[in-house]
């Protein structure tokens, strides 16, 4: 059984979803292809250092991210210990050291101002669910016509990160700005199990770069912060709730944290003027 085969046989075993499976593959490929033209090692003698000198490539060569440089080593590992079934040392190949680098948190008349600028009606519904749900861009993507429910104004999640499933809120407004998306782009022969934001290629969804690619050229025509991304809108969510005064347990229902301090982490981006915090100096 070669290591296809055996990926495969695993993935099946536990279930995994067909979008993490194209991840792992795709890093693994990427991995063993610099393996053979760096390596005498075959593929089943592969040693640590091998793996060393992968990372320390994809610091220097690629200069990827710190995170992505992370979850590639995560695919590495899973392939020592599973599929070659070798050790793993963690004190030889050990995980990247991360910087904490704090979302950008526009004020809210900036976020306004970028969903007024979406003038086709699918963009924006897309922008009002990410920024009225806290949905990520995956996610809204994703969406079904069926996960809409304006009886209990409910935003259902399914197959999110970490494979989970959730519900969030539907806001008053996005529910309108959908009403009207859908009067213009749905005829009477749809199906509840249709894609909510189809893509140009039948029976397909929308591609995230799509989504990701109108948050930008918005942004720049309003000549707002260059940083915000289609992640903002989700940061923001979760930062402007906490100054209205939601408790971060239900924010973390809402945003799909498998742990608390995940949502906590949005207090130290939270203005502290609009949450009646002063300084002593004013007091």
């Amino acid at each position: 059984m070669n290591y296809n085969e055996k990926l495969e046989l695993y993935f099946e075993l536990k279930n995994t979803p067909e979008a993490s499976r194209k991840s792992y593959f795709k890093r693994i490929e990427v991995f063993i292809k610099f393996a053979q033209e760096h390596s005498e090692n075959s593929i089943e003698e592969l040693t640590l250092e091998d793996a060393q000198s992968y990372i320390l490539h994809l610091k220097k060569n690629k200069g990827l991210t710190t995170g992505t440089i992370n979850a590639y080593m995560s695919v590495i590992k899973f392939f020592y210990i599973h599929i070659l079934d070798r050790e793993w040392d963690s004190n030889k190949v050990p995980r990247m050291r991360m910087v904490q680098k704090f979302a950008v948190i526009p004020p809210r008349g900036d976020i306004m101002a970028l969903l007024d600028k979406a003038t086709n009606l699918k963009h924006k519904s897309f922008l009002v669910l990410m920024y009225g749900s806290g949905l990520r861009v995956g996610e809204v993507a994703k969406l079904k016509i069926s996960d809409i429910c304006s009886k209990t104004m409910r935003v259902r999640v399914d197959n999110a990160k970490h494979n989970t499933n959730r519900y969030s809120i539907l806001s008053n407004v996005a529910l309108k700005v959908l009403r009207d998306y859908f009067k213009v782009h749905f005829s009477s022969a749809y199906a509840k199990s249709d894609w909510l934001f189809p893509g140009k290629d039948k029976g397909k969804h929308i591609s995230t770069k799509t989504i990701k690619n109108t948050i930008i050229r918005l942004r720049n025509q309003l000549h707002l912060d260059v940083n915000i991304s289609a992640s903002t809108l989700r940061h923001c969510f979760a930062t402007y709730m906490l100054e209205d005064g939601v408790d971060p347990v239900f924010i973390q229902q809402l945003l799909g944290h498998r742990h608390l301090k995940t949502t906590v982490a949005y207090l130290h981006m939270t203005s502290k003027s609009l949450m009646g915090i002063k300084s002593p100096l004013d007091t």
